[in-house]
């Protein structure tokens, strides 16, 4: 049985050829692939079998060892050569070990080395370019939120949260509707007050305090900004007095 536990075998930066790229030590992937046949015989098969070439799709070499004992060749193979030794196999552990691949490819690619950057005009302006769209992008959603947000904002209290019925008014929701729904979905009664589940306090949809009503002190439940968008997503259609919020 595969043992899940087992590491992902380790991608270095090598040169194969005169190309610096992504390795991988063979005998790592060997280890994490299971395959219960010995390193030296799979590795040399598989080479032989698939026509891969020493200086195009890895290269070896003997391990140091200051116990005196005999030195093993170690191979440090091509991700390209890595992807298809574990494809090959057709296992679970293979596949894993292929999608870890091409996820580290991925990431190389996405990768921004800052100094090549600053050494390319062109690829410096590319950055800036893409950046500034991104800026203009952003103000141009905050600027078409605000008129939203300026009307959510009426029915805030002074710490920034929204009162139950107050809420239903943002959300043009009918507020005996909305909190009989939050009360099956959200709320519940603690010694006679309406207080958020705990689940729901924990995600930020909702917050506790306490308040004094009749010389007593009283939780009472508020919905914050994040919960008022988060139950506006999910406020059936028939409670709202008008089109939605």
């Amino acid at each position: 049985m595969p043992n899940n536990n087992t590491a992902f075998p380790a991608v270095m930066e090598g040169t194969i050829g005169s190309e610096t790229i992504q390795t991988v030590n063979a005998r790592e992937l060997h280890s994490f692939l299971e395959l219960g046949v010995r390193f030296n015989d799979w590795v040399s098969r598989r080479i032989t079998e698939y026509e891969f070439e020493e200086g195009k799709d890895f290269y070896s070499e003997l391990s140091k060892t200051t116990s005196g004992g005999r030195p093993s060749r170690e191979y440090h193979i091509s991700l390209d050569m890595a992807k298809e030794l574990a494809m090959v196999e057709r296992n679970e552990k293979g596949k894993q070990a292929r999608q870890y691949f091409i996820e580290c490819e991925r990431r190389a690619k996405n990768a921004v080395d800052p100094v090549a950057v600053l050494n390319n005009p062109a690829a410096m302006r590319g950055l800036l370019l893409t950046y500034s769209e991104k800026v203009i992008e952003l103000e141009g959603r905050i600027e078409a939120d605000k008129p939203k947000t300026q009307f959510f904002d009426q029915f805030m209290n002074a710490d920034g949260l929204y009162g139950l019925q107050n809420a239903a008014r943002a959300l043009n929701c009918r507020p005996n509707l909305f909190i009989r729904w939050l009360k099956e979905h959200y709320l519940f009664y603690q010694g006679g007050n309406l207080v958020a589940r705990v689940q729901f306090i924990q995600m930020g949809i909702f917050e506790v305090k306490t308040t004094l009503i009749d010389d007593k002190v009283r939780p009472q439940a508020f919905i914050t900004p994040k919960g008022l968008k988060y139950l506006n997503e999910r406020v059936p259609d028939d409670l709202r007095m008008r089109g939605a919020a």
